[in-house]
């Protein structure tokens, strides 16, 4: 629509909305003076002339400019694999039918009498003008005389002049033959005739039954073409796009040209107005229908810092759960520098995606059967490669899948969810907190030049006096932990703490579940993990528990994996946005080995502590922390109403060893969950003023006992 029609059409509303106005509202309303502007005249509010859109240059500035030299080529890894392939692949059919060569050449020489006569036939056939048989026959049954002397006029000069052709070959041939038989010697005659009876056997196979067969069943993949992209995006039922298409119109415009991509096809383009990738992400099943493509091959995902409407269509020759991956290159040798990223699965397109396990906290969260133990285990192998790095592991499904970490290398290993493997883990976390907290006062000491950053380094980690080596503990059905009825409010605490506090200090904590809910994953975990693995997942809620808020509504949706996807997830980590990645299958037996490896690399270093050893921790008393209770206990009765730093001083005086490091926040915290919740409370100082400061009400907590005890004798 032009200026001018776009000027009409608002000044048209203008007017009838004035209209209506006036005679509604104002109708006694007084003329307008001199040089005042008509209410009732139409207003542009368009900039008449001048250009009408973003300059030449702006747009050449901020134009997006592709690589000149593909990524595959400046990648050593991509570019070594992709030769890798072609050498693979030529060496492996040289093989394959070099072996099968002696069996060819007899099949062939087999069928040389056959193929004889077939030579034979045919030659007789072409001299006769056997081809031209059929129009003969048909000009006479219809009685077309002229179109049958015709045609028989034709056939005669062919015959001729054939007839001849074939008389000289064969007087060639046979002298040719006699000569050779005569004068050649007896390598010769024997190359001319293997050839020859090759030849003949040739041309004798049988159609449906080759003497030579291929050495490769290549996957027959269409190439992705506009036609058939535009053609799937019309059977999704988007109105938008089936409305433009029935005009005769795309309803989809192309970015970029489709190109190859790895081991598939990538077109990008705008979506029509209104149309976003998530509604397409939404009807993936119904998009590789239309693509006439397995499930698998089909990924559609929005373009990072591009708007919602841009679609990045990615089409892969094989399904991703059934492609060959690469070989990991920590399967059979290798160490690992915990603060350097690791290799640890592959996208789409087959290129590694790698992984950084200092300075973040994690969380894997997946229905059952999907995968999720195993890339737990996955990672705490690569921690296990670290020599510097102690781990601790928890198989609270006591299936014993984390064993071949856990009884290696670990220095903390349970496999179970009984009641003293759960106290076993709530002191070795407490143990832990303690840690985090030596650890913070050791790099609050330090020099800057030394830390800089007031985090652990790789250097810092390798200085054995300090004591800031990595820890990385690994849970899985972590939920058992959180739920637990005696300690699952103290083990929350502590995550939350460790999660928040760890990862500057060198301590990890990876969390993986099958129920991704805020009881499983409490809220205060999960906004302050850095890293998530979400495999499959069955709704938007289980979806944003792992993803974060927000993720399902930009098109992130682990839901949509099928179940046959296993171990394929969206990551979210390393400063990057959600990617589709799958970790790489590291079976029983394998994870044993590596285990075996990591323990000798630490033999070696000499860093082989704890469980691994044998060693057992020094058997403490593990008593739950009833927070409630001992609120309650420095409240007494005659005080209704008590200050939170009041609070907290007497509660450090009640049990130093527990509540000496908590704050004022921490305090907040803990009780909130406990359903109470802090506020402004009168009170008096040691001077006598009375001001009103942050607290708690005594009736509060005996309501809040009551209710989990189930009884109304508390309050």
């Amino acid at each position: 629509m032009g200026d001018a029609d776009s000027g009409k059409s608002v000044g048209d509303f203008l007017k009838r909305r004035s209209g209506r106005g006036s005679s509604a509202e104002t109708p006694d309303s007084a003329p307008t003076e001199a040089g005042d502007p008509d209410p009732t005249e139409p207003i542009n509010v368009d900039r008449p002339g001048g250009p009408s859109g973003v300059g030449f240059m702006e747009r050449v500035r901020g134009a997006k400019r592709r690589a000149v030299i593909p990524e595959w080529v400046r990648s050593v890894d991509e570019f070594k694999l992709a030769g890798w392939g072609v050498v693979d692949y030529a060496w492996h059919i040289a093989s394959y039918h070099a072996i099968r060569t002696p069996w060819y050449a007899a099949r062939l020489l087999l069928q040389s009498p056959r193929g004889g006569a077939r030579f034979i036939g045919d030659s007789l056939r072409w001299m006769k003008d056997a081809e031209g048989d059929v129009f003969r026959k048909e000009a006479a049954e219809k009685a077309d005389i002229d179109r049958y002397l015709k045609l028989s006029r034709q056939r005669d000069r062919r015959v001729r002049w054939r007839t001849v052709v074939g008389v000289a070959a064969s007087i060639v041939g046979l002298t040719t033959a006699l000569a050779l038989y005569v004068l050649a010697p007896n390598w010769l005659l024997l190359t001319v005739g293997a050839a020859a009876g090759l030849a003949l056997g040739w041309l004798g196979q049988a159609a449906d039954a080759p003497v030579i067969h291929r050495s490769v069943e290549i996957p027959k993949a269409t190439k992705l073409t506009s036609d058939i992209v535009l053609r799937a995006l019309g059977s999704l039922g988007i109105a938008a796009i089936g409305q433009a298409q029935a005009k005769g119109e795309e309803g989809f415009t192309f970015t970029a040209p489709i190109t190859r991509d790895g081991p598939g096809w990538m077109a990008e383009g705008d979506l029509p107005y209104g149309v976003t990738v998530t509604d397409v992400i939404e009807r993936r099943h119904r998009l590789a229908s239309g693509l006439r493509r397995p499930l698998g091959c089909v990924w559609p995902e929005p373009v990072p810092d591009e708007h919602t409407g841009r679609l990045r269509l990615w089409v892969g020759d094989q399904d991703m759960s059934q492609a060959e991956k690469p070989k990991w290159p920590l399967a059979e040798s290798g160490s690992v520098d915990l603060f350097k990223t690791v290799k640890w699965g592959t996208d789409q397109r087959g290129r590694w995606v790698g992984i950084t396990l200092m300075y973040i906290a994690g969380i894997i969260g997946a229905v059952p059967r999907m995968g999720k133990t195993f890339l737990l285990r996955l990672l705490l192998l690569i921690a296990a490669l670290d020599v510097r790095a102690e781990v601790h592991t928890y198989d609270l499904k006591g299936t014993g899948d984390l064993d071949s970490v856990g009884d290696r290398v670990a220095s903390r290993h349970r496999a179970g969810d009984e009641v003293e493997d759960i106290e076993y883990a709530v002191a070795d976390m407490r143990e832990l907190q303690g840690e985090l907290r030596r650890r913070a006062k050791v790099i609050r000491s330090l020099p800057r030049d030394i830390c800089p950053e007031s985090k652990v380094t790789s250097e810092l980690a390798s200085k054995k006096s300090l004591g800031l080596h990595p820890i990385v503990v690994g849970v899985d059905e972590c939920q058992i932990w959180f739920e637990h009825p005696k300690y699952g409010t103290e083990l929350r605490e502590i995550c939350t703490d460790l999660v928040k506090r760890g990862p500057a200090t060198g301590i990890v904590l990876l969390l993986a579940t099958q129920r991704p809910d805020k009881d499983a994953i409490p809220t205060a975990i999960s906004a302050n993990a850095s890293a998530r693995w979400c495999l499959k997942v069955m709704g938007q809620i289980e979806n944003d528990m792992v993803l974060g808020t927000g993720s399902y509504k930009r098109g992130v949706r682990a839901n949509m994996f099928a179940w046959g996807d296993k171990g394929i997830c969206y990551f979210l980590g390393e400063g990057a946005d959600a990617r589709i990645v799958q970790g790489t299958f590291v079976d029983a037996v394998a994870a044993d080995r590596i285990g075996l490896r990591a323990r000798a690399l630490r033999e070696r270093a000499g860093t082989l502590a704890g469980h691994a050893l044998g060693e057992q921790p020094e058997r403490k008393s593990v008593t739950a922390i009833d927070v409630l209770s001992d609120v309650l206990a420095v409240v007494p009765g005659e005080e209704s109403k008590v200050w939170s730093e009041t609070l907290l001083a007497r509660l450090i005086e009640l049990r130093p060893a527990i509540y000496g490091e908590w704050t004022l926040e921490q305090l907040a915290a803990a009780l909130k969950p406990l359903g109470i919740r802090t506020g402004q409370v009168w009170g008096t100082t040691e001077d006598g003023k009375g001001v009103n400061r942050r607290g708690i009400k005594r009736a509060d907590i005996l309501k809040s006992i009551a209710v989990r005890d189930g009884s109304s004798e508390a309050a």
